[in-house]
């Protein structure tokens, strides 16, 4: 019979992009199967839910890889859920094939969605699980043309090793979505949906321990204050983002967790290079470091940044690592080392500026939240993404020729623009010491005679009067334009 999904009573923000791709996959004349990734908490569940309200729905969920998880628990489970969905009598089987053979029985006719979440947990158990799902997609599913499946899951790196990259599923997937963090403005829309009516600093400050991770966004309550509302979910006994760290790394790495766990830590304090992350983490580079470390991109816990010769357009070898997850970062640097004050309860009090080297961490963030936002930069700077030759932080290696230098971030366009964007959190207005610096900073960059340097200023408290008045850069943004885009 199906189940019509309905609403939750929080209000849905942003995806609009998401959905409707899923929609129009409802105008195709055949079978259709998608698959939806991303870091846990992103929003897939609640996107596919979305998209289903009112829709003809059988949505099955996998058990969560804990020591006592067996291929014949997740069968029984995934047995359960398609008698309460159908009606049918709950049957005892010891094979996949007999499940999805059942299933089928129930959506071979008519506009229906099919949704495995956490796919990754149900073929954990069973090596012969997706080639027994490809094989009911050929023989069974794909042959209703209005039917729609969605495979679902936060172990990216799994989802890739396993289906996008499998030749099992060559030619079968009809799209894949890899959802990313929610774009300032929608996280804005989703701040005030929860009644908080802060100022864009006070915005600021919750982005820069959540990111764009809807649920996180979801916990915080209107009536608190930025660091009230941070106060509760870190630094309190039963917060959510106290256990969160946990919860991500185990059911994400299984008993690798502590391997990944160290090179994150390597780069919490800002990007690395490969070597220096071997160092630190005490992994030889000649081994797996290369594996773990491509595993957490994967994920979208880090950003593998390359820089670019500006001469000839062309990407460098060389890279840094970057902790790209705001949580990740808060999580190892504040919350972590004060685990025991916050299981006695003695953190009741504290303030986000009794935090050590907080300004400079909130220097980090607020790159990240930028740069995981570069669609809304482009829009402001009024450049055509068609345009952009490239676009990254910027770093060049000193040389005998020539003195090193790095940049937040530098977009190099087709009519011999650079934008050169210096990200500047400051607790007070920005002085004029700003131009000096990027003057000195930029005079260094190895450029062609051809090319133009437009210094632009990402700011979130303010800019000093002298600074706009001294005309140096193209373009001066604030924080809060990015909110309200």
């Amino acid at each position: 019979m199906g189940k019509s999904l309905k609403k939750r009573a929080l209000e849905f923000v942003g995806r609009d992009k998401e959905l409707r791709l899923l929609e129009s996959l409802q105008a195709k004349k055949s079978s259709s199967l998608v698959v939806v990734k991303g870091r846990r908490r992103i929003g897939k569940s609640r996107l596919i839910d979305e998209f289903a309200e009112g829709k003809k729905t059988y949505k099955f969920v996998g058990l969560p890889p804990i020591n006592e998880t067996t291929k014949e628990k997740e069968l029984d489970e995934f047995a359960r859920q398609l008698s309460a969905l159908t009606g049918m009598p709950e049957v005892k089987v010891d094979d996949w094939s007999k499940l999805f053979a059942l299933l089928s029985e129930k959506v071979s006719k008519g506009k229906v969605v099919v949704v495995f979440d956490e796919i990754s947990w149900m073929g954990s158990q069973d090596d012969l699980f997706l080639g027994k799902l490809k094989t009911a997609w050929d023989e069974l599913f794909s042959k209703n043309p209005q039917l729609i499946m969605i495979l679902c899951g936060s172990v990216s790196m799994w989802i890739d090793d396993h289906i996008l990259n499998s030749r099992a599923f060559y030619g079968r997937i009809s799209w894949t979505i890899d959802l990313q963090p929610l774009p300032l403005n929608d996280c804005n829309k989703l701040l005030i949906a929860q009644g908080f009516r802060g100022s864009d600093y006070e915005k600021f400050k919750i982005l820069s321990v959540t990111g764009g991770i809807p649920w996180y966004l979801e916990q915080m309550q209107g009536k608190l204050s930025a660091d009230e509302n941070i106060q509760r979910q870190c630094f309190t006994k039963g917060g959510i983002l106290v256990e969160e760290f946990g919860r991500i790394f185990y059911e994400i790495f299984g008993k690798r967790d502590h391997v990944y766990k160290s090179l994150v830590e390597a780069i919490a304090s800002g990007p690395a290079d490969y070597e220096t992350i071997s160092k630190r983490s005490g992994y030889q580079s000649s081994g797996r470091l290369s594996e773990y470390l491509d595993n957490l991109t994967k994920g979208g816990f880090i950003a593998r940044d390359y820089t670019w010769s500006i001469k000839s357009g062309k990407e460098s070898r060389l890279s840094l690592y970057r902790l790209k997850d705001n949580y990740l970062r808060f999580f190892l640097k504040y919350i972590e080392p004060r685990l025991n004050q916050i299981d006695k309860g003695r953190l009741s009090a504290l303030s986000l500026s009794q935090l050590s080297g907080w300004e400079a961490i909130l220097g980090l963030q607020f790159e990240n939240l930028v740069l995981a936002n570069r669609k809304l930069v482009l829009d402001r700077l009024h450049i055509r993404p068609e345009s952009v030759l490239a676009d990254n932080p910027y770093f060049q290696r000193g040389t005998k020729n020539g003195k090193g230098c790095q940049v937040d971030y530098l977009i190099q366009t087709k009519y011999h623009n650079l934008y050169a964007i210096e990200i500047k959190f400051s607790q007070g207005e920005i002085d004029g010491r700003v131009i000096e610096e990027m003057e000195e900073k930029l005079s260094r960059i190895n450029k062609s005679s051809k090319d133009v340097i437009l210094p632009v200023l990402i700011h979130v408290n303010g800019v000093k009067a002298s600074v706009r008045e001294r005309e140096y850069f193209h373009e001066i943004i604030d924080f809060g334009d990015f909110l309200l885009t």
